[in-house]
Protein backbone atom coordinates (compact mmCIF):
# COMPACT_ATOMS: atom_id res chain seq x y z
CA UNK A 1 0.00 0.00 0.00
CA UNK A 2 1.51 3.43 -0.60
CA UNK A 3 1.78 5.33 2.78
CA UNK A 4 0.10 8.29 0.90
CA UNK A 5 -3.43 6.27 0.92
CA UNK A 6 -3.57 6.91 4.61
CA UNK A 7 -2.23 10.47 5.42
CA UNK A 8 -1.66 11.55 9.24
CA UNK A 9 -0.82 15.44 9.97
CA UNK A 10 -0.78 17.00 13.13
CA UNK A 11 -1.99 20.51 14.17
CA UNK A 12 -1.24 21.33 17.92
CA UNK A 13 -2.97 18.70 19.75
CA UNK A 14 -4.83 17.06 17.49
CA UNK A 15 -4.13 14.24 15.18
CA UNK A 16 -5.91 13.98 11.82
CA UNK A 17 -6.43 10.87 10.14
CA UNK A 18 -7.43 10.93 6.29
CA UNK A 19 -8.33 8.29 3.66
CA UNK A 20 -6.96 9.55 0.83
CA UNK A 21 -7.64 7.42 -2.44
CA UNK A 22 -10.11 9.78 -3.51
CA UNK A 23 -10.05 8.39 -7.24
CA UNK A 24 -11.76 5.42 -5.65
CA UNK A 25 -14.11 6.93 -3.68
CA UNK A 26 -12.06 6.37 -0.96
CA UNK A 27 -12.78 2.62 -0.75
CA UNK A 28 -10.96 0.57 1.95
CA UNK A 29 -8.57 -2.08 1.33
CA UNK A 30 -7.37 -4.92 4.28
CA UNK A 31 -4.09 -2.56 4.13
CA UNK A 32 -5.74 0.85 4.71
CA UNK A 33 -7.33 -0.67 7.79
CA UNK A 34 -4.04 -1.82 9.32
CA UNK A 35 -2.64 1.51 8.54
CA UNK A 36 -5.80 3.53 10.07
CA UNK A 37 -5.40 1.06 13.23
CA UNK A 38 -1.13 1.78 13.51
CA UNK A 39 -2.00 5.59 13.16
CA UNK A 40 -5.10 5.56 16.13
CA UNK A 41 -2.77 3.74 18.35
CA UNK A 42 0.13 5.93 18.01
CA UNK A 43 -2.03 8.90 18.37
CA UNK A 44 -3.19 6.97 21.54
CA UNK A 45 0.39 6.31 22.52
CA UNK A 46 1.65 9.85 22.12
CA UNK A 47 1.07 12.56 25.13
CA UNK A 48 1.07 15.47 22.92
CA UNK A 49 -1.69 14.42 20.97
CA UNK A 50 -5.27 14.98 22.58
CA UNK A 51 -8.19 14.65 20.77
CA UNK A 52 -8.14 12.55 16.92
CA UNK A 53 -10.35 13.43 14.07
CA UNK A 54 -11.18 10.94 11.05
CA UNK A 55 -11.88 12.59 7.47
CA UNK A 56 -11.94 11.64 3.86
CA UNK A 57 -10.09 12.92 0.88
CA UNK A 58 -11.92 14.82 -1.78
CA UNK A 59 -15.92 14.49 -1.98
CA UNK A 60 -16.50 11.41 0.09
CA UNK A 61 -15.94 9.97 3.38
CA UNK A 62 -15.66 6.12 2.46
CA UNK A 63 -17.38 4.34 0.24
CA UNK A 64 -16.61 1.34 2.15
CA UNK A 65 -14.73 -1.93 1.39
CA UNK A 66 -12.73 -2.20 -2.31
CA UNK A 67 -14.84 -4.93 -3.01
CA UNK A 68 -11.89 -6.98 -4.96
CA UNK A 69 -9.28 -6.40 -2.19
CA UNK A 70 -12.42 -7.58 -0.16
CA UNK A 71 -13.09 -10.73 -2.11
CA UNK A 72 -8.95 -11.57 -2.22
CA UNK A 73 -8.73 -10.91 1.47
CA UNK A 74 -11.98 -11.64 3.37
CA UNK A 75 -11.73 -11.37 6.88
CA UNK A 76 -11.61 -14.71 8.34
CA UNK A 77 -10.79 -14.57 12.16
CA UNK A 78 -10.66 -12.02 15.18
CA UNK A 79 -6.74 -10.78 13.70
CA UNK A 80 -8.16 -9.60 10.24
CA UNK A 81 -6.97 -5.83 9.55
CA UNK A 82 -10.51 -4.80 10.15
CA UNK A 83 -11.38 -6.69 13.20
CA UNK A 84 -8.41 -5.21 14.73
CA UNK A 85 -9.06 -1.62 14.03
CA UNK A 86 -12.57 -1.66 15.12
CA UNK A 87 -11.33 -3.26 18.11
CA UNK A 88 -8.74 -0.10 18.50
CA UNK A 89 -11.38 2.00 18.10
CA UNK A 90 -13.72 0.38 20.47
CA UNK A 91 -11.16 0.80 23.28
CA UNK A 92 -9.78 4.24 21.99
CA UNK A 93 -9.16 6.27 25.27
CA UNK A 94 -8.77 9.73 23.43
CA UNK A 95 -11.95 11.25 21.98
CA UNK A 96 -12.62 10.96 17.81
CA UNK A 97 -14.60 13.40 16.10
CA UNK A 98 -15.46 12.69 12.53
CA UNK A 99 -16.00 14.84 9.28
CA UNK A 100 -18.35 13.64 6.91
CA UNK A 101 -19.00 14.46 3.15
CA UNK A 102 -20.48 12.55 0.49
CA UNK A 103 -20.16 8.84 0.77
CA UNK A 104 -20.36 6.71 4.17
CA UNK A 105 -20.75 3.44 2.97
CA UNK A 106 -21.05 0.08 5.23
CA UNK A 107 -18.40 0.69 7.43
CA UNK A 108 -18.10 4.48 6.62
CA UNK A 109 -21.67 4.20 8.76
CA UNK A 110 -20.40 2.32 11.25
CA UNK A 111 -17.39 3.33 12.46
CA UNK A 112 -18.98 6.35 13.38
CA UNK A 113 -20.81 4.75 16.27
CA UNK A 114 -17.71 4.42 17.81
CA UNK A 115 -16.49 7.77 17.58
CA UNK A 116 -17.52 10.71 20.16
CA UNK A 117 -18.52 13.59 17.81
CA UNK A 118 -19.14 13.41 14.04
CA UNK A 119 -20.59 16.32 12.02
CA UNK A 120 -21.42 15.75 8.40
CA UNK A 121 -22.27 18.29 5.30
CA UNK A 122 -25.76 18.15 3.20
CA UNK A 123 -23.96 16.12 0.56
CA UNK A 124 -23.47 12.90 2.84
CA UNK A 125 -25.35 9.96 1.71
CA UNK A 126 -25.42 7.31 4.39
CA UNK A 127 -25.58 3.08 4.05
CA UNK A 128 -25.93 0.16 5.82
CA UNK A 129 -26.54 -2.41 2.97
CA UNK A 130 -25.00 -5.67 5.05
CA UNK A 131 -28.45 -7.82 4.38
CA UNK A 132 -28.48 -6.31 0.72
CA UNK A 133 -25.41 -8.39 0.53
CA UNK A 134 -25.66 -11.18 1.95
CA UNK A 135 -24.36 -10.37 4.87
CA UNK A 136 -25.58 -9.51 8.99
CA UNK A 137 -24.54 -6.16 10.48
CA UNK A 138 -21.04 -5.10 11.53
CA UNK A 139 -18.95 -3.19 14.12
CA UNK A 140 -21.52 -3.75 16.71
CA UNK A 141 -24.29 -1.90 14.59
CA UNK A 142 -27.01 -4.46 15.39
CA UNK A 143 -26.72 -3.49 19.31
CA UNK A 144 -25.50 0.43 19.03
CA UNK A 145 -28.07 1.36 16.34
CA UNK A 146 -30.87 0.12 18.10
CA UNK A 147 -29.78 2.34 21.13
CA UNK A 148 -29.42 5.09 19.36
CA UNK A 149 -32.31 5.05 17.13
CA UNK A 150 -35.07 2.73 18.42
CA UNK A 151 -35.71 -0.88 17.08
CA UNK A 152 -37.97 0.20 14.37
CA UNK A 153 -35.65 2.38 12.66
CA UNK A 154 -32.72 0.51 13.31
CA UNK A 155 -34.64 -2.41 11.52
CA UNK A 156 -36.02 -0.28 8.58
CA UNK A 157 -31.89 1.03 8.04
CA UNK A 158 -29.93 -2.56 8.30
CA UNK A 159 -33.18 -4.87 7.18
CA UNK A 160 -33.22 -2.80 3.69
CA UNK A 161 -30.26 -1.24 3.60
CA UNK A 162 -31.42 1.73 1.68
CA UNK A 163 -29.23 4.94 2.01
CA UNK A 164 -30.51 8.04 4.43
CA UNK A 165 -30.02 11.47 4.72
CA UNK A 166 -28.03 14.41 6.60
CA UNK A 167 -31.36 14.90 8.05
CA UNK A 168 -31.76 11.46 9.12
CA UNK A 169 -28.50 10.53 10.46
CA UNK A 170 -28.88 13.72 12.62
CA UNK A 171 -32.40 12.36 13.43
CA UNK A 172 -31.17 8.99 14.77
CA UNK A 173 -28.02 10.25 16.58
CA UNK A 174 -25.19 9.46 14.01
CA UNK A 175 -23.87 12.87 13.62
CA UNK A 176 -24.12 15.54 15.97
CA UNK A 177 -24.39 18.49 13.04
CA UNK A 178 -25.58 19.13 9.63
CA UNK A 179 -22.92 21.65 8.55
CA UNK A 180 -23.73 24.11 5.88
CA UNK A 181 -22.22 27.47 6.21
CA UNK A 182 -18.53 25.83 6.06
CA UNK A 183 -16.45 23.13 5.21
CA UNK A 184 -17.38 19.87 7.64
CA UNK A 185 -13.48 19.59 8.15
CA UNK A 186 -12.85 23.03 9.23
CA UNK A 187 -16.09 23.04 12.03
CA UNK A 188 -14.81 19.42 12.80
CA UNK A 189 -11.43 20.77 13.64
CA UNK A 190 -12.52 23.78 15.63
CA UNK A 191 -14.49 21.35 17.85
CA UNK A 192 -11.90 19.15 18.02
CA UNK A 193 -9.44 21.59 18.67
CA UNK A 194 -11.77 23.11 21.59
CA UNK A 195 -12.17 19.93 23.40
CA UNK A 196 -8.21 19.93 23.11
CA UNK A 197 -8.31 22.85 25.15
CA UNK A 198 -10.85 21.05 27.50
CA UNK A 199 -9.05 20.03 31.17
CA UNK A 200 -7.90 17.07 29.59
CA UNK A 201 -8.02 14.84 32.81
CA UNK A 202 -12.23 15.35 32.70
CA UNK A 203 -11.97 14.95 29.49
CA UNK A 204 -10.62 11.34 29.34
CA UNK A 205 -12.99 10.04 32.10
CA UNK A 206 -16.08 11.80 31.08
CA UNK A 207 -15.14 9.39 27.61
CA UNK A 208 -14.53 7.09 30.12
CA UNK A 209 -18.15 7.16 32.26
CA UNK A 210 -19.77 7.73 29.15
CA UNK A 211 -18.46 4.58 27.51
CA UNK A 212 -18.72 2.13 30.64
CA UNK A 213 -21.85 1.41 31.20
CA UNK A 214 -22.07 -0.47 28.04
CA UNK A 215 -18.87 -1.40 27.19
CA UNK A 216 -18.25 -4.78 27.88
CA UNK A 217 -21.90 -5.74 26.26
CA UNK A 218 -20.32 -3.77 23.48
CA UNK A 219 -17.26 -5.80 22.85
CA UNK A 220 -19.13 -8.86 23.55
CA UNK A 221 -21.96 -8.61 20.97
CA UNK A 222 -18.99 -6.73 18.55
CA UNK A 223 -17.30 -10.25 18.87
CA UNK A 224 -20.43 -12.43 18.70
CA UNK A 225 -21.48 -10.38 15.62
CA UNK A 226 -18.14 -10.37 13.65
CA UNK A 227 -18.15 -13.79 14.17
CA UNK A 228 -21.39 -14.49 11.62
CA UNK A 229 -20.26 -11.68 9.64
CA UNK A 230 -16.93 -14.00 8.84
CA UNK A 231 -18.98 -16.58 8.39
CA UNK A 232 -21.63 -14.67 5.51
CA UNK A 233 -18.99 -13.30 3.90
CA UNK A 234 -18.57 -16.72 2.48
CA UNK A 235 -22.63 -17.41 2.21
CA UNK A 236 -24.02 -18.42 -1.29
CA UNK A 237 -25.71 -14.97 -0.68
CA UNK A 238 -22.91 -13.06 -0.67
CA UNK A 239 -20.81 -15.14 -3.35
CA UNK A 240 -23.94 -14.42 -5.54
CA UNK A 241 -24.47 -10.61 -4.26
CA UNK A 242 -20.95 -9.76 -4.88
CA UNK A 243 -20.60 -11.23 -8.18
CA UNK A 244 -24.04 -9.13 -9.26
CA UNK A 245 -22.51 -6.48 -8.41
CA UNK A 246 -19.63 -7.26 -10.75
CA UNK A 247 -21.39 -7.82 -12.97
CA UNK A 248 -23.76 -4.76 -12.93
CA UNK A 249 -26.75 -7.04 -12.32
CA UNK A 250 -29.71 -7.69 -9.96
CA UNK A 251 -28.72 -10.76 -7.93
CA UNK A 252 -31.00 -13.73 -8.11
CA UNK A 253 -31.08 -14.91 -4.57
CA UNK A 254 -34.28 -17.06 -4.47
CA UNK A 255 -31.97 -20.60 -5.15
CA UNK A 256 -30.88 -19.81 -1.58
CA UNK A 257 -34.32 -19.68 0.21
CA UNK A 258 -34.76 -22.25 2.46
CA UNK A 259 -36.88 -25.19 1.05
Amino acid sequence: MSPAEIQIQHHDAVCHIVIHRPERKNALTHTMYSAINDALLAAEANPRVRVIVLSGEGENFTSGNDLKDFLQHPPTDEQAPVMVMLNTLLNAQKPIVAAVSGYAIGIGTTLLMHCDLAYCDSTARFQLPFVSLGLCPEAGSSYVLPLMAGHRRAAELLLLGESFSPETAREIGLVNAIVLDEPVLDYAMRKAKQLAHQPYASVLLTKSLLKKPQQAVFSAHMRFEGQHFMERVTSPEALEAFSAFQEKRQPNFRPFDPA
